[in-house]
């Protein structure tokens, strides 16, 4: 298993062996000795998601409150998708910037995103199944979003397709908006709780 850290703090990419043979193939797509040593604690995971998407869908961009927020594990067991992650963490040196990998059944990689971190993603072809482990459950009244949309974080979504949207995620507020709003996670938290987890 390769990790690699991304240039957001708490993003990583991972990246496992692939064994092909006659009879298809074989991947083990999280391994918690790799993951532990790229990321520093175990991953909890209290939840797993599982979606299907048509070429074109858009989900996100999503975040939880600090704490305790979630943290995602996020592959794609079929299909291919841009997996976008947002620092939207107040004070953080990277705040505004974001992080786009190329997921895909055939490299079976893998992005991790601490908590705090915004995510979305873009389907790059019908069936695409993304898969995700949690760090916590579902929490309705801690989840929030914003546009993915929005124009000041220009994020890469090929052009080339028709982009499909919830109406939660279309009427979601832009970055600046939550950030007037205050209502976006705040980078010293975020430490705290990143250190919590490694105690």
């Amino acid at each position: 298993m390769q990790a690699s850290s991304l240039k957001i703090d708490g993003a990583f990419e991972f990246t496992p062996r692939t064994f092909p043979d006659d009879r298809g193939v074989f991947v083990s797509p999280y391994q918690e000795a790799a993951f532990i040593e790229a990321v520093g604690h175990p991953l909890k995971v209290a939840q797993t998601n599982h979606s299907v998407s048509r070429a074109g869908t858009i989900r996100g961009i999503h975040y939880a409150d600090v704490p305790p927020s979630q943290a995602k594990y996020v592959f794609c067991p079929r299909g291919s998708f841009i997996d976008v992650i947002v620092d939207i963490r107040v004070g953080s040196p990277t705040f505004g910037q974001w992080e786009a990998v190329l997921v895909d059944s055939k490299k079976s990689n893998a992005v991790y995103l601490a908590e705090g971190l915004g995510h979305a993603m873009i389907a790059l072809e019908d069936d695409t199944t993304m898969n995700y482990l949690c760090s916590t459950v579902y929490n309705p009244s801690g989840e929030h979003g914003l546009t993915p949309l929005d124009p000041a974080l220009d994020l890469p979504w090929p052009r080339e397709l028709e982009f499909l949207l919830s109406p939660k995620d279309t009427e979601a507020p832009t970055l600046a908006e939550a950030y007037e709003a205050g209502v976006l996670p705040r980078y010293e938290d975020c430490l705290a709780l990143y250190a919590s987890l490694k105690a």
